[in-house]
């Protein structure tokens, strides 16, 4: 039996819940790798398990940060190897389960992150508030396309992240885990076919919004999240912030959610696609 199972594909694929049928299986423990799941109060728009849908199984890293802080890959890998750790010592099997590539392989691949250089960042963070996101993606699209696939054009905070690494040490993908062969590890995909998958999706996001969306980002919105530069950039989020600063319907913010999920979509399938490692399967029903 592997040491340790990660689960991975994109999003509305079912991974959650195969995480925790394999956990129930394997007698293990599930450790979140959904960079958004890490947030209190974002729940309907992360579609995080309710605690009755994680059937008794453990989870790790759900719930950790306020949508104030703004957290770091690196800050989230030391969290996520001493939970994987702790479940290893007490004889259990630790079972990542999400869809944010880097996050998957800092935890399974143990990759060393890069170091930061002040002046270059705060030189980037200025182009940043001046040009916006979308310029800096298409940048780093130019400067190095793998990296881009990986980060949604409109966070900021990782584009300027990747530009950065790529200042520093002439590729931000050159920098990422190899996916070396390692027999202790046992990484499952899920892969819907394309329109099973943007049918998922559009059912998911309809699903969102029946659920409370709104409100629930309306509550956020009083806990910070606007300011926040990382939770607010969440699919889903980022279009009801629009919709309650008027800058759109609300029509126009669920249309908008659902394609800028397919284009994410697309982008994680792209991302996990060249590990060579992944058992892919075919997606449960929906």
């Amino acid at each position: 039996m592997s040491r340790l199972v990660a689960v991975v594909g994109p999003t509305a694929a079912g991974k959650s819940g195969l995480a925790v049928a394999m956990a129930r299986e394997l007698g293990g423990e599930v450790v979140n790798a959904d960079s958004m799941q890490v947030y209190v109060g974002m729940d309907v728009g992360t579609a995080k398990l309710t605690v009755g849908e994680r059937q008794g199984v453990p989870h790790h890293l759900l719930d950790i940060w306020p949508v104030t802080k703004d957290a770091t890959l690196a800050e989230y890998q030391r969290l996520a190897l001493s939970a994987v750790d702790d479940i290893w010592s007490r004889g259990k099997v630790p079972i990542v389960v999400g869809g944010s590539g880097m996050y998957v392989h800092a935890v399974v691949d143990r990759w060393e992150i890069p170091g930061t250089d002040p002046e270059i960042r705060r030189r980037l963070e200025a182009e940043l508030a001046t040009l916006g996101p979308a310029a800096l993606h298409e940048r780093l699209a130019g400067l190095d396309p793998v990296a881009a696939t990986a980060i949604l054009p409109t966070n900021g905070r990782r584009i300027v992240r990747a530009l950065e690494v790529v200042e520093m040490r002439g590729s931000f993908s050159a920098t990422l885990p190899r996916f070396e062969p390692n027999p202790d590890v046992q990484l499952v995909g899920l892969r819907p076919t394309r329109d099973e998958l943007d049918l998922r999706i559009e059912r998911r996001v309809e699903h969102m919004w029946r659920s409370g969306l709104v409100d629930e980002v309306r509550a956020l919105e009083d806990q910070g999240l606007r300011e926040s530069r990382t939770a607010s950039r969440a699919l889903g989020y980022a279009q009801v912030l629009n919709f309650l600063a008027g800058e759109c319907t609300e029509d126009d913010a669920r249309d908008e959610t659902v394609r800028a999920t397919k284009r994410f979509a697309r982008r994680q399938e792209s991302w996990f696609g060249r590990d060579p490692r992944i058992d892919w399967r075919p997606a449960p029903g929906a």
